[in-house]
C-alpha cells in the first residue's frame, strides 16, 4: 500500500530538511524531485525571513544606544504605529495580505525591544559601559537602514504565502533559526529576541 500523498511530502521534507543540516546550506547532492525542489524552495524563503528578522535585530543595539540617556521611550507608540501603517501600505501595494504582515512586524518591534531593555538594564547596573553623548548613533541615520530592512521583510513575506501557510512552516522556521544563530554568530540575548520575532511568520 503506497502511503498517503501528505505523508510523502512529509518525508521528502524530512530528507530534505537532513540534507540541508548536513550540507552546510549547499544543495543537495543528489537531483532533487519536483517534490524536493519545492520542498527547498520553501525553506530558503523561510530562511531569507529568519535572516532579515536577525538583521533587524542588529538594529536593537544601536536603537538601545541612541535612545540611553536621552528620555527617548524604549515604548514608543507613535512611531510604532507609523512602522505598521507603512508596512501594511506597503502590503497591499504587493498584492498581499496586510494583516499577516502587521502581525509579523508586531513581533519584530516587540523582539527590538527585548534587546533595548536589556541593554538599558545593563548600563543602568553599570554606567561606565553606557555610550556616552558622543557615542551615541543618530537615530535617524539607523532608522534609515530599519526601513531598508522593513521594505525588504515586505517582499520576503509577500513572495513567501506558500510557504509561511504550508503545515512544514513552523518546522523549517526553526531549523532556520537554528542555522542563522550559527550564522549570524547570535549571543544569547539576541537569540532571545530572535525567538521572540518568529511567532507570526507562520500564518497555517
Amino acid at each position: 500500500m503506497r502511503p498517503a500523498s501528505s505523508v510523502r511530502r512529509l518525508l521528502a521534507a524530512g530528507v530534505v530538511t537532513t540534507a540541508l543540516l548536513a550540507g552546510g546550506g549547499g544543495g543537495v547532492a543528489v537531483a532533487a524531485s519536483p517534490t524536493q525542489s519545492s520542498v527547498v524552495s520553501s525553506y530558503a524563503r523561510l530562511h531569507s525571513l529568519v535572516d532579515l528578522a536577525a538583521q533587524r535585530l542588529a538594529t536593537a543595539d544601536l536603537v538601545a544606544a541612541a535612545k540611553y540617556g536621552t528620555g527617548s521611550p524604549i515604548d514608543d507608540p507613535a512611531r510604532e504605529k507609523q512602522v505598521l501603517d507603512d508596512v501594511a501600505r506597503q502590503a497591499r501595494d504587493l498584492g498581499a495580505d496586510p494583516e499577516a504582515t502587521v502581525r509579523v512586524f508586531r513581533d519584530q518591534i516587540e523582539a527590538n525591544k527585548v534587546v533595548q531593555r536589556e541593554f538599558h538594564r545593563r548600563w543602568d547596573a553599570d554606567p561606565s559601559q553606557a555610550p556616552t553623548p558622543e557615542e551615541r548613533p543618530d537615530l535617524a541615520e539607523v532608522r534609515k537602514e530599519i526601513n531598508r530592512v522593513n521594505g525588504e521583510l515586505v517582499r520576503g513575506i509577500a513572495s513567501s504565502y506558500s510557504a509561511r501557510t504550508a503545515p512544514s512552516c513552523r518546522g523549517f522556521v526553526a531549523v532556520a533559526g537554528v542555522r542563522v544563530r550559527g550564522e549570524r554568530q547570535l549571543d544569547a540575548l539576541h537569540v532571545v529576541a530572535l525567538g521572540r520575532a518568529l511567532p507570526s511568520v507562520c500564518s497555517g
